[in-house]
């Protein structure tokens, strides 16, 4: 079965647990979840104290990134708690951007994705905001400065995951759709242009898309790139940012 559904692809449906979709964007994922479980057992065996490999610097490297990363933006007690957690986030995200470069669909290209990241993270502010401050004081959390806020506080509280949500759906999707229409412009522009030469010749070179050559790689340099790494940083900082808010870190 292939019917498309929230920009994913269902590949196939399990009757026996209630129709559940087997989607291109799990599959994806799970593929890449699989690559990182993979390169982190890789990167990780064979570890030494004395005579550090490339590969055992590069892990350490890449520890260190991540502690560093988690100790400027919530602080150094937070490091254990979050290092792994954030770090996780962050090389799913790239990653899952990254398949578009192989020609497959991204996840983070489903507002899915995005949604259920957003809601393990919405949870997990929640635990930390009624851990510092007590069930109570995060109910009175949403009566300040005054009782007549609380509908706004709340909205605010919900629309969290959601902005987070949009955000990262919304980036890498413009990308995608920007590079797919200058790629077909592109080709258009190819056929048009060299339809001025009449007979064979122009159909024949109006054939061979000289000027999708270039354009759409310099744009997937950017998009795919580049914007799939800052989108990754953006989500992992506003985790962060909103976790030591919730448990009441000075940022």
């Amino acid at each position: 079965m292939s019917v498309d559904i929230h920009g994913a692809r269902i590949l196939y449906t399990i009757p026996i647990l209630g129709g559940i979709n087997i989607t291109s964007t799990l599959v994806i994922t799970w593929c890449v979840m699989a690559v990182l479980t993979g390169l982190s057992i890789w990167l990780t065996r064979d570890l030494k104290v004395r005579g550090v490999s490339k590969k055992q610097a590069v892990a350490e490297w890449l520890v260190q990134f991540a502690d560093s990363f988690v100790e400027q933006n919530m602080g150094k007690k937070w490091v254990k708690s979050f290092a792994p957690f954030i770090a996780a986030i962050f090389a799913l995200s790239l990653g899952s951007s990254l398949t578009s470069l192989i020609g497959c669909f991204p996840p983070t290209a489903d507002l899915v994705t995005e949604l259920a990241w957003a809601i393990v993270v919405f949870v997990i502010i929640t635990y930390n905001n009624i851990k510092s401050n007590g069930l109570l004081g995060y109910l009175k959390s949403f009566c300040s400065p005054i009782f007549l806020m609380a509908p706004f506080n709340v909205l605010g509280e919900v629309f969290k995951p959601v902005s987070m949500t949009f955000r990262h759906f919304g980036n890498i999707v413009s990308g995608t759709v920007i590079s797919a229409l200058v790629y077909a412009g592109l080709t258009a522009a190819n056929v048009a242009l060299f339809s001025l030469i009449p007979g064979a010749v122009g159909k024949v070179l109006g054939a061979i898309p000289f000027l999708t050559v270039g354009i759409p790689a310099a744009l997937s340099l950017y998009f795919d790139w580049f914007g799939s790494v800052i989108q990754a940083f953006i989500f992992c900082v506003l985790t962060m940012v909103f976790i030591s808010q919730a448990a009441g870190e000075e940022e």
